[in-house]
């Protein structure tokens, strides 16, 4: 599927077309894979201000490493294997934050994470996995010493957008910014998760650009292991909450475009976002839950609650689809190639099966 083609689909209002592209789609797996998690929020305070954000807090908290390594024991506890570690974006800038990292003895947010995810991977069977945003090059090369993925949305490639409500304060929402860490994340060899999100204002044709963008990088550096298609919710008290969301019409059609354009790579949608809609977005060869927890609850979205393992198993068994935990980083990069020393040895201990 080229541009132009792609753009006529998602402005048709052709059921043929539709169905005409859904039957193109080939899925030869008999599953549906997930990741069970825990979910730690370093700190809330951000210098982006998204018109679509609720996570950010303008109070500047910071979480002590034994809030930390208690939700951690817990989740191991409960067979969890992701520790999903994000805080907001640039979080030093702000002095409060900043005096609180050097009480606890550490000069700046990465040494922090650092020691944590470190500790994490000594003390636990979890494995991190780190979206803090824009990094650089080199704090990437220190991260992956202890992640096992790590992963940024796009979202979008559009500079317009950034004169638009959704991201006209948040100058790490820039796209030249966060195709340059997608990059850097390949150059370094470091399995990634991206993703769009639908509904902020993007025209068809962005939608389209942004797809195209990923698979260039992907085609160069083969690292993005999954594609996230994230449906904007309006909430209240946010600046976009008189905002329409995507119609799952909008979303079926975009899941679609990537499956097809997106040929290796998996399509994820987040399960507690698409509760009525996910098992028909399977139909499009949506291959991936993404994660969820029986412990912390979705920051990003806390109004909707995950859906239970069980549910998700009903799910997808419903269209003949087995449920497969996998961990953070996917089966495919499990190797000394994409992966540290620490972090291989790590899931060869799990008893997890590699295939060398």
């Amino acid at each position: 599927m080229d541009r132009e083609e792609a753009i006529k689909f998602l402005k048709s209002k052709s059921r043929e077309e539709i169905i005409k592209y859904l039957n193109l789609i080939k899925e030869e797996k008999s599953y549906v894979t997930y990741s069970k998690n825990v979910f730690i929020p370093l700190s809330k305070w951000c210098r982006n201000r998204c018109g679509y954000c609720i996570f950010r807090e303008e109070k500047a908290k910071i979480m002590k490493p034994n809030e930390v390594k208690e939700i951690l024991i817990k989740g191991d506890k409960l067979g969890c294997r992701e520790a999903l570690f994000t805080f907001g974006e640039k979080v030093d800038e702000n002095k409060e934050i900043k005096e609180e990292l050097k009480k606890m003895g550490f000069s700046n947010i990465l040494e922090y994470l650092y020691y944590l995810e470190d500790w994490t991977l000594e003390n636990t069977n979890l494995l991190p996995h780190t979206n803090c945003g824009i990094l650089s090059y080199e704090e990437l090369k220190l991260l992956k010493e202890v992640n096992a993925s790590m992963g940024l949305m796009l979202e979008n490639i559009s500079e317009r957008l950034m004169n638009t409500v959704a991201h006209k304060y948040s100058p790490g929402k820039e796209p030249r910014l966060r195709i340059e860490m997608i990059e850097n994340a390949g150059r370094l060899k470091i399995p990634f998760t991206t993703g769009l999100l639908i509904g902020i204002g993007e025209t068809e044709e962005e939608i389209v650009d942004s797809l195209f963008k990923i698979k260039e990088i992907h085609d160069k550096y083969g690292h993005i292991q999954e594609v996230i298609i994230q449906n904007f919710r309006a909430k209240k008290g946010i600046p976009m909450e008189n905002f329409r969301e995507p119609s799952p019409l909008k979303m079926l059609k975009v899941i679609i475009l990537a499956k097809l354009i997106l040929k290796d790579i998996s399509i994820q949608i987040p399960p507690n976002l698409n509760k009525e809609t996910g098992q028909l977005f399977l139909l499009a060869g949506v291959d991936d839950w993404g994660g969820i927890s029986p412990l912390t609850k979705d920051y990003v979205n806390p109004e909707a609650e995950w859906p239970e393992e069980e549910e998700l198993r009903r799910w997808s068994e419903e269209l003949g689809l087995k449920l497969k935990l996998r961990l953070p980083v996917y089966d495919k990069y499990i190797s000394r190639e994409w992966l540290s020393e620490k972090v291989y040895n790590k899931i060869k201990a799990l008893g997890w099966k590699i295939e060398d």
